[in-house]
């Protein structure tokens, strides 16, 4: 996954695969024993600030339309035709490197396309006023942003959830306090922040946001798990404990393994005692991917095309059958995975890589009681986030999330490697 970086009062384009799960926990027993499974307003990524004596001093990846995220973004497009879609992997769009993206960088003051020489004007990339400092509002920098899929949706107009125009893109990312209002408690310059919702548009060097739609991190985590922590792991999360009630020992499968939230499955799965059986299709550097899935804390991983073998009925014998499963692909991924699915079991779908339906069998529906589910998290916080909460109530008790930060700093703390 691609991040935008702010150095200075300028946005950086850098090729990172961002830590969208959370690194590995040293002491997962620990963390374990502490997560206990249980069953806004929005402000508008707007464009439009209130007058200010320095108004090019916050520069922002703007789109006024949706499309095309080469088109209407204008700043992040190439020379040579490049055609963007949704159904992204981190390693890039519908196989396009996110190192071919074209994302701009500072050289002496203009902005150059960093894939090309000599790029087109970038329009995409605006001068916005900074709005005056309210009485509740905060000043934030931002320091980083990642670039997933759910924003190009958005960009594109498909996503369930879609900021007035023109926005500045983005709903992730992380930055540090420059100042606060005179009413504002509990927040203070220097201290790191994340969006509580999305929509926010992170893709800019700063701006000034009222402080409900903020909450506070660390500062002493590695930046790039700051920048994804609000949405993956908790996405992640919300799916392991809300639709089975699973015990240690037990087994989940998962497409899409390597994606943000896999690794976030993977890693908060181990920290709850829970087995993961871990989908990947299969590639060239399968093996090196398989080792850094099990460092992550996979129990096991198998290619779509393994999973289809007659072997894996020998396998389940060894391994309980699971009682839940993720679905980030659809089609004949999810086909699989409802097939090794134990009587009774879950399937959840919270994306459609493949762009393909989700089928059932009607044998599988009748006789195996299989449930098929959707989750979307800002959904889930619409309808269950209270306003006294932290962590916009992504964890089931407060407290739960700032675990899992700690777990962050107890362990060895690599993220996913660069790209």
């Amino acid at each position: 996954m691609t991040y935008l970086a702010a150095s200075g009062s300028e946005l950086t384009g850098r090729n990172m695969w961002v830590c969208g799960a959370l690194c590995r926990a040293r002491a997962p027993a620990q963390l374990g024993q502490r997560l206990l499974p249980e069953s806004r307003r929005r402000r508008p990524a707007s464009a439009s600030f209130s007058a200010s004596a320095e108004p090019s001093r916050v520069r922002a990846l703007v789109y006024g339309h949706h499309g095309d995220p080469a088109k209407v973004v204008e700043a992040v497009s190439l020379t040579t035709q490049l055609e963007l879609s949704a159904g992204t992997a981190v390693s890039g769009i519908d196989g396009i490197p996110w190192s071919r993206l074209g994302l701009v960088s500072p050289v002496r003051g203009s902005w150059t396309n960093t894939a090309l020489p000599q790029p087109p004007p970038a329009p995409g990339l605006k001068n916005l006023e900074l709005a005056a400092v309210g009485g509740s509002d905060v000043h934030v920098k931002m320091l980083a942003a990642p670039i997933n899929p759910s924003d190009i949706n958005m960009i594109q107009g498909n996503y369930g959830l879609l900021p007035q125009l023109p926005a500045v893109g983005g709903n992730e990312g992380v930055g540090q306090v420059v100042a606060v209002g005179s009413s504002v408690t509990g927040v203070k310059p220097g201290d790191w922040v994340i969006p509580a919702n999305p929509g926010l548009g992170t893709w800019r060097t700063e701006a000034v946001f009222g402080k409900e739609e903020l909450i506070t991190v660390p500062s002493d985590i590695p930046l790039q798990c700051a920048a994804t922590l609000g949405v993956n792991p908790c996405t992640a999360y919300r799916m392991l404990v809300d639709f089975e009630r699973l015990q240690p020992g037990d087994s989940i499968i998962q497409n899409a393994s390597n994606s943000g939230v896999g690794q976030a499955v993977i890693q908060i799965a181990a920290a709850l005692g829970l087995r993961t059986i871990n989908v990947l299709r299969d590639r060239p550097d399968l093996q090196k991917l398989t080792d850094r899935l099990k460092n992550l804390g996979a129990d096991h991983v198998v290619t779509e095309e393994g999973l289809r073998k007659p072997e894996m009925k020998s396998f389940f014998k060894d391994v309980p059958q699971p009682r839940l499963a993720l679905n980030c692909v659809g089609g004949k991924s999810s086909t699989e995975l409802l097939r090794h699915l134990a009587p009774g079991g879950t399937m959840v779908t919270y994306g459609g890589m493949a762009k393909q339906p989700v089928i059932a069998s009607a044998s599988q529906l009748i006789f195996k009681d299989l449930k098929l589910r959707g989750f979307w998290l800002s959904q889930w916080k619409k309808d269950h986030s209270p306003g006294s909460m932290p962590w916009a109530g992504c964890w089931a008790q407060p407290g739960q999330l700032e675990e899992m930060v700690e777990a962050e700093r107890l362990g060895p703390g690599t993220a996913p490697a660069c790209r």
